[in-house]
């Protein structure tokens, strides 16, 4: 009989289609996850994996998207806590997650977001899956935070960039974490934008925050996977094609690796 296999899937925007090509690969192998923790762009594909859609799905859909399905700039940012606004981020959650709960997942799911209140990590382990992910990938300052439950929700990645622990303890005997941001504190040419510089100071605070968390947790993971995505931005959606095929290629390599390692 198979160990259980646990994808813990991280934050890092675009980046993230490395995860789908990643997710593909194993598709293509035979191999599916029986728990799946995602952060922020990781809560988006794995969310999506976990309610049913197939990991080609997801990347034809994702290779797809342009800006102009995410980006919504309004008027008086500043009262409204973001320079940017969320409906069309809401309307894209809502119509591939539609009304699926957490619970009723196909595959046992958990993703995690940041309480700005509290200062704590929030695991999102039931209610509606679109709401859930779209806190865990709320970007601060970028998308308005989301208020629920008298907490104020904003992107896990601000504590957890990859919620490898929670799979752990989801009952996963093997654990599969990827890290997509692993380089992302290396050097940059350029500050150019307001909006560039927030992101900057967050990558910046993200990566010393993960640093010490892997200090205090130890080895967890049986595999960490960190995809070389080299010079390509967590930010631009040009580079998705790219990204996808980095994943992929990653994944084809470790796919013998995590069929041993379950067997």
């Amino acid at each position: 009989m198979s160990k259980s296999l646990g994808l813990a899937l991280g934050c890092g925007g675009v980046r993230g289609m490395a995860h789908v090509g990643i997710l593909v690969a194993l598709e293509e192998a035979g191999i599916t996850p029986d728990y799946i923790t995602g952060c922020s762009i990781g809560a988006v594909v794995g969310a999506c994996y976990a309610s049913g859609m197939s990991a080609h799905e997801i990347r034809d859909i994702t290779l797809n998207l342009k800006s102009r399905d995410i980006v919504d700039f309004g008027p008086a940012f500043l009262s409204r806590m973001a320079l940017m606004r969320t409906k069309k981020v809401e309307e894209l959650f809502s119509k591939y997650l539609g009304d699926i709960l957490l619970e009723d997942m196909k595959i046992p799911f958990k993703c995690v977001a940041t309480d700005l209140l509290s200062g704590k990590l929030h695991i999102f382990e039931n209610g509606p899956a679109a709401l859930a992910v779209q806190a865990s990938c709320t970007i601060p300052g970028v998308f308005k935070p989301v208020a629920m439950d008298g907490k104020l929700l904003v992107d896990g990645g601000c504590l957890c960039r990859v919620p490898t622990k929670l799979v752990k303890d989801m009952g996963a005997e093997v654990v599969v974490a990827v890290d997509i941001l692993a380089n992302i504190n290396q050097p940059v040419d350029s500050i150019g934008s307001l909006m560039t510089l927030m992101l900057r100071v967050y990558d910046l605070m993200d990566a010393q925050q993960t640093e010490m968390r892997n200090r205090l947790e130890g080895n967890i993971a049986d595999l960490l996977l960190e995809p070389e995505i080299n010079n390509l931005s967590p930010y631009s959606i040009k580079d998705l094609d790219k990204t996808y095929e980095i994943g992929y290629k990653l994944g084809k390599e470790y796919v013998p690796k995590i069929a041993a390692l379950i067997e």
